[in-house]
């Protein structure tokens, strides 16, 4: 499988180029741009990594789907893709971060929209509303919603989703990449018993956000 690998695949043709490239500074001498061309490449190649990931599962668990930093969470009112009242949490990720995103639920793919829009730093709230994302909607078995929202951020230009509507989808299982800086955000039903507070530090597949009731 392209998304199992230790590098995901969509970063191998932006690793191969900035290796060419330190490899024909070193060649030609230029021995100050190729250490610092080496050191672009080490970046690109630690930015696209795709570790494995291993949870221990509970029942109604639901799991982080990303790398960062916890920014927010809070109830709201939706009226678009989704419609009711839920839980957000509100996850920041650095370009230091792991930026493969993971399912945070078992389930199967009911909607997958796309919006057009700005490119806000990632961290600020209207980046929500007004920067590019890509919404996915995860019907889980007993027909509960869980909306994961993948948003571009200042320099993430990038949204890659990997998984298909009508699609089934294990939970912890990579659903999609963000290039550079930016946000995911997870949605859960209004009843739901959220674990993690702002400021906590979560890894996608791994980290417990909390319980669907």
């Amino acid at each position: 499988m392209k998304h199992s690998g230790i590098i995901a695949y969509e970063g191998l043709p932006f690793i191969i180029v900035s290796l060419a490239v330190t490899i024909a500074a070193a060649f030609f001498g230029i021995f100050w741009l190729a250490v610092f061309l080496a050191a672009i490449t080490v970046f690109i190649t630690c930015f696209f990594r795709n570790p494995r990931r291993e949870f221990q599962d509970e029942k109604n668990l639901v799991i982080s789907p990303a790398d960062g930093k916890v920014i927010k969470v809070e109830k709201v009112d939706i009226q678009g893709t989704i419609t009711g009242r839920f839980k957000k949490i509100s996850i920041f990720m650095n370009v230091f971060n792991v930026h493969v995103n993971r399912a945070p639920y078992e389930g199967t793919i009911e909607k997958i929209v796309y919006h057009k829009g700005k490119f806000f730093s990632a961290n600020l709230d209207k980046a929500s509303a007004e920067n590019e994302r890509n919404e996915i909607m995860i019907r889980t078995p007993d027909g509960r919603v869980v909306w994961v929202v993948q948003i571009a951020g200042l320099i993430a230009r990038r949204i890659v989703c990997w998984t298909d509507r009508e699609a089934a989808v294990a939970k912890g299982e990579r659903i999609g990449l963000i290039r550079f800086g930016s946000r995911v955000e997870v949605f859960l039903p209004a009843d739901s018993r959220i674990t993690v507070k702002p400021d906590d530090k979560v890894r996608a597949g791994q980290t417990h956000l909390g319980y669907l009731s």
